[in-house]
């Protein structure tokens, strides 16, 4: 599908806020309200928007820690690591890398006990190293039109 300018003024708009009507868009970008919901509809059948979500705060319901955890997985479990990562409610991305490390994970913990206890988990793994998140420097930023260099 070809992803021309009104497509991506529709993309930006919808990533910065998902909830925003067809017609508040339909005014922004300069064409019907129907011709929006017709170019979103063929933009999630195309697979380019995957899909809607609710944001929520881990510190408000009670997350006082987030940090970064890479694994450098032990010979033979990559693979079982790469399954029981899913089952781990504190895992909220994971990302399968390159490098000495295997996986990055980003993880949402209660405090430092709740920490300890997770990373004793994973060492069963592989090697772990962890970095705490002290602040968000870019939060969810849009992905925009490429530029041809």
């Amino acid at each position: 599908m070809k992803v021309d300018l009104i497509n991506w003024k529709i993309l930006e708009l919808l990533q910065t806020n998902a909830r925003r009507s067809n017609t508040e868009i339909a005014a922004l970008v300069g064409i019907s309200s129907p011709a929006v919901a017709e170019r979103i509809r063929k933009l999630e059948d195309a697979g380019i928007i995957e899909g809607y979500r609710s944001k929520v705060s881990p510190f408000e319901v009670g997350y006082q820690i987030r940090a970064l955890i890479t694994v450098r997985a032990f010979m033979g479990r990559l693979k079982p690591f790469l399954e029981k990562v899913k089952s781990f409610d504190e895992v909220i991305n994971c990302y399968r890398i390159t490098g000495n490390e295997n996986i990055v994970m980003e993880v949402i913990l209660h405090n430092q006990r709740h920490l300890e206890k997770f990373i004793d988990q994973l060492i069963t793994y592989g090697e772990t190293k962890t970095q705490i998140i002290l602040s968000n420097v870019i939060d969810d930023k849009p992905i925009k039109q490429k530029v041809n260099f």
